[in-house]
């Protein structure tokens, strides 16, 4: 096992993984730009090493830095958490180079299921269901529009370097698709610094399900279970539960099934995560591999009893999984929800400022993620996810009416200082989300009913 981990983050994953390496006996290391000087993860870590100043190219994109201090501090591992550098292959081979042991899967898996070319390819190799749409990236808008010729409209072009939402924009018909493919070549070398795109057909009303995997180096995989996440906003993930909710029992055996095809096919290793599209007619689709820890692994841990984020730090140490497949039973209902320092009101814009006041929710089976506390500065720079809630039930109805209960209790407020938990709250109560009739077009299709209502229409 590792003696220290140097933590390559911030915020509440950078807190998580300092909980998980306290309860192991490892020592960990944050580090932090000049902006979270005093944040929870520095103040809780065994050791704490300043990178950079606020901007994230100048410290948690800062490789060099990063690797000065896992130097400087004896660390023989590195956790990237989510985001960032996580899925970075060349972050990960500076690692090996550097003696590190990076908490993930290797470089060249990285490499292969971030570029979303190659994972089609590979996944559809292995059997995995791929929505009609282009393996290669478009060339010219020429081959855009021969794409959406076969596929039909409307069609979604996509980042082949992207992930988090990022570099998707969707065309209703031809007068749209230019637009869209200039867009998603212009945001993909923007944030990925890589311009080439693809195109699929897009399902406007779908359900987004996914496959939590875990594999270690001696030939073991096994499937922890679905997460529904179709709450979205933007392509940006606002509620995440399990099981998902009135959907086929096969049809998720055969997504689960799919999944550990496609990490076997990949040589996958550490926690994975497969996303899948659902259709309307019950037929999923799957659309990409996340290779690192997700925002919502919370609800994973609390169907199961299992602690992914331990897993992956024994994993990358080349220890077994503790976990056979039968071992694992998840039981009743989890929901999770993200709190944003965003303020609805103005079209979710963030809402940074400092913490006057925040008391998380408690109560039997509630969990809170979170870097908050009392007098905690809330950065412009960075992502503006402040909490998740998660709660456990028996059963999916007692489990929203916790969730409300829960946030109910969340007191959070500071001048500038806005959520998103009222919002939240609006979602459950939905009689769409009540029933499991939802997909990912639910938050849109309620602000356009509440704008609508605002306007007297």
């Amino acid at each position: 096992m590792f003696d220290k981990i140097l933590i390559a983050n911030r915020g509440e994953i950078a807190l998580r993984v300092v909980r998980a390496c306290r309860e192991m006996g490892v020592r960990s290391v944050a580090v932090y730009s000049t902006e979270d000087a005093d944040s929870a993860p520095v103040r809780l870590a065994d050791e704490a090493v300043r990178i950079g100043p606020a901007a994230a190219k100048r410290s948690y994109l800062n490789i060099p830095a990063i690797i000065e201090a896992a130097a400087m501090t004896g660390a023989d591992a590195v956790h990237p958490g989510y985001g960032f550098l996580s899925e970075d292959p060349d972050f990960a081979e500076i690692c090996e180079q550097e003696g590190l042991t990076f908490i993930g899967p290797p470089a060249g898996v990285l490499a292969r299921l971030g570029d979303k070319s190659t994972a089609r390819s590979l996944m559809s190799r292995a059997g995995l269901p791929l929505l009609p749409g282009t393996v290669e990236p478009l060339g010219d808008l020429d081959a855009a529009r021969r794409a959406a010729g076969a596929v039909g409209f409307p069609v979604i072009v996509k980042a082949v370097a992207g992930g988090g939402g990022r570099g998707m924009h969707v065309a209703d018909d031809e007068a749209g698709l230019a637009a869209a493919y200039a867009r998603a070549r212009s945001d993909a070398q923007a944030f990925f610094g890589d311009g080439r795109v693809y195109a699929e057909r897009y399902l406007r009303t779908a359900r987004h399900v996914e496959v939590q995997v875990l594999a270690d180096a001696h030939g073991n995989m096994i499937c922890l279970g679905e997460r529904d996440c179709s709450v979205q906003r933007r392509n940006q993930k606002l509620i995440e539960e399990t099981p998902a909710p009135a959907l086929a029992a096969e049809m998720l055996a055969e997504m689960k099934r799919a999944a550990l095809r496609g990490a076997a096919e990949v040589g996958y290793r550490g926690a994975g995560t497969f996303e899948f599209l659902v259709s309307p007619d019950g037929e999923f689709y799957f659309m990409e591999v996340n290779g690192r820890i997700q925002v919502e692994h919370p609800v994973t841990e609390l169907a199961t009893g299992i602690d992914l984020v331990q897993e992956q730090i024994r994993v990358a140490a080349g220890l077994p999984l503790r976990y056979a497949q039968d071992d694992v039973v998840p039981r009743g209902a989890v929901i999770e929800c993200r709190i944003n320092a965003e303020d609805p009101e103005r079209g979710f814009a963030p809402a940074p400022g400092v913490l006057a006041e925040f008391t998380a929710p408690a109560g039997p089976f509630v969990r809170v993620d979170t870097h908050g506390f009392t007098g905690a500065r809330i950065s412009p720079s960075y992502d503006s996810l402040l909490a998740k809630v998660v709660v456990w039930a028996p059963d999916r109805g007692t489990a929203i009416a916790r969730m409300r209960r829960a946030l109910a209790e969340f007191a959070v407020s500071g001048r500038g200082v806005r959520t998103t938990r009222e919002f939240l709250l609006r979602v459950l109560g939905d009689r769409r989300f009540a029933e499991a009739a939802h997909g990912t077009s639910l938050v849109a299709d309620l602000l356009a009913e509440e704008a609508a209502e605002a306007g007297g229409g």
